[in-house]
């Protein structure tokens, strides 16, 4: 009897647990597609904020591109392979959010309304000397870096975050590659 009743009860706690693994697997795979297949969604603040840094990064490479193309100064091509980079990390962020790129399709200059007028207003300004070319960079790169810090702080996003925190650090450095260039030629 007293065998019986234990083959009894260890069958009952073996068939709680296994009712308990299949609750938690469903759960688990519930919460999986509510965030579509394991990637979690983004708040509409968060999908602007990755357009703009997309578009942000473009115009640091593109007004690079066009200052080197005026001045040869190596400075500028160097960073502006830099901001490709850039351009492909939030560019990877876009596509695993399933967010359109603002970007596609756009040549060097070639911009969306909003950022079309800030471009060209950047090459304006640069092209009236090296000096000046300088200030634009530098201009650029303190417009990034206040942009990254208020992105970071927008977000909970560990994986925008590390993204954005990578570029605020690249920034950081174009810009005092930038200010030490501005430092010679004022010297």
């Amino acid at each position: 009897m007293k065998t019986r009743r234990s083959i009894v009860l260890l069958s009952l706690l073996l068939f709680t647990f296994c009712i308990g693994i299949l609750t938690f697997d469903d759960a688990s795979a519930a919460q999986r597609n509510r965030k579509g297949s394991g990637v979690a969604t983004l708040t509409d603040s968060e999908k602007a904020t990755m357009i703009y840094m997309r578009e942000e990064e473009k115009i640091a490479r593109d007004v690079y591109i066009k200052m080197y193309e005026l001045w040869g100064a190596a400075l500028f091509s160097n960073i502006s392979v830099s901001e490709q980079r850039h351009m492909d990390a939030v560019l990877n962020l876009l596509v695993k959010y399933g967010v359109p790129d603002p970007a596609a399709g756009k040549a060097v200059g070639e911009f969306t309304d909003g950022f079309q007028p800030l471009y060209d207003w950047l090459i304006s300004w640069g092209d009236d000397s090296l000096f000046d070319a300088f200030l634009v960079g530098q201009y650029i790169e303190e417009m990034d870096i206040d942009d990254l810090v208020q992105a970071m702080a927008e977000t909970d996003k560990a994986d925008l975050d590390t993204v954005y925190g990578n570029l605020l650090n690249g920034s950081y450095n174009h810009l005092d590659a930038f200010n030490a260039h501005i430092a010679s030629l004022t010297q």
